[in-house]
């Protein structure tokens, strides 16, 4: 089989016509359909049902696409390994937490870029479960996720730790007298969420279940409800107070046993590592932070915090 006749028969299972997959490769119709019959004649199988509104895959097709789609991923990875010489450039693709980017990735990745202006640098944020699927199918280079993480196709390493604290209205001063309510409410992320996963396993070893739960697509939302008393949730202590301005909600501690949470950088045991991907990781390790706030630094003007726009 010809790695380019893979190449077109992915694009017409994909978009499911000839014609289409014609426009998608800039080339003519006549010249996909040849290439599509000249690899059913080398397999002895048909790979499309043909109709007039375009095609579908048979069973013998549905079997060749995963193996035609890891070839050409492959074929991508063999050219980037090679013309990887050490400077770090090109694409770089990866996921974060968005409280993990909040707290650990800010801070770095302006030198980053600038360090590095060969690289063109995209970051996804969302919850562990996306992120972990994301990193599995290759659409991410890597990501840092809340741990543990257990999957014999991914490698991680630890980079950070978080102390992870309940969040309530800052009228609410005691955390066991706040749970004695009738009417609990979290306010948290989408199904996924680490964080979210934690509160309601700790919530239940004690004893608390069927808590009604709000769900919201931003960090801010959630803080924004907190403050209004529709709920608790729970975030890394170290997140309140220099994104959030501390006296808007009330930081009660948890037990050690769920008070601790690991912070991971994942990506596939077996995929290629590039030049950018190791340059990043080198800056976003807890040495190089620890160097950097060791510097003097210049004294600033003082701020009135009371009149600090809410980040």
């Amino acid at each position: 089989m010809d790695a380019a006749d893979l190449k077109f028969f992915e694009a017409v299972a994909q978009s499911g016509g000839m014609s289409r997959a014609a426009k998608k490769l800039n080339t003519v119709q006549s010249n996909v359909t040849r290439r599509i019959r000249a690899l059913e004649c080398e397999l002895n199988v048909s790979l499309f049902n043909r109709t007039g509104r375009g095609v579908s895959l048979t069973p013998a097709g549905e079997q060749l696409l995963p193996f035609a789609v890891r070839i050409a991923r492959l074929i991508n990875e063999a050219a980037h390994a090679i013309s990887d010489d050490g400077r770090p450039k090109g694409s770089l693709v990866i996921g974060s937490l968005e409280t993990t980017a909040a707290l650990r990735l800010t801070p770095f990745l302006s030198q980053f870029v600038s360090d590095f202006p060969e690289v063109d640098f995209s970051l996804k944020t969302g919850t562990s479960r996306e992120l972990v699927e994301d990193v599995l199918d290759h659409r991410l280079e890597g990501a840092f996720v809340c741990g543990p993480v257990h999957h014999p196709d991914l490698l991680q390493r630890k980079m950070y730790q978080e102390r992870l604290v309940v969040l309530t209205a800052r009228r609410e001063t005691s955390l066991n007298a706040y749970l004695r309510k009738n009417d609990l409410r979290m306010v948290v992320l989408r199904a996924g969420c680490s964080y979210r996963l934690i509160l309601e396993s700790w919530l239940a070893h004690r004893g608390i279940v069927g808590i009604r739960i709000l769900e919201f697509g931003t960090l801010e939302a959630i803080i924004g409800c907190v403050e209004a008393g529709l709920g608790m949730t729970l975030l890394p202590e170290a997140l309140v107070g220099p994104v959030w301005r501390d006296e808007r909600v009330a930081v009660h501690p948890l037990p050690n046993d769920y008070g601790h949470v690991d912070t991971l950088f994942i990506r596939r045991r077996d995929s290629f590592q590039s030049s950018a991907l190791k340059a990043l990781l080198a800056l976003a390790s807890p040495q190089f932070a620890r160097r950097q706030a060791a510097k003097p630094r210049p004294s600033l003007p003082k701020r009135d915090f009371a009149k600090s726009p809410t980040i």
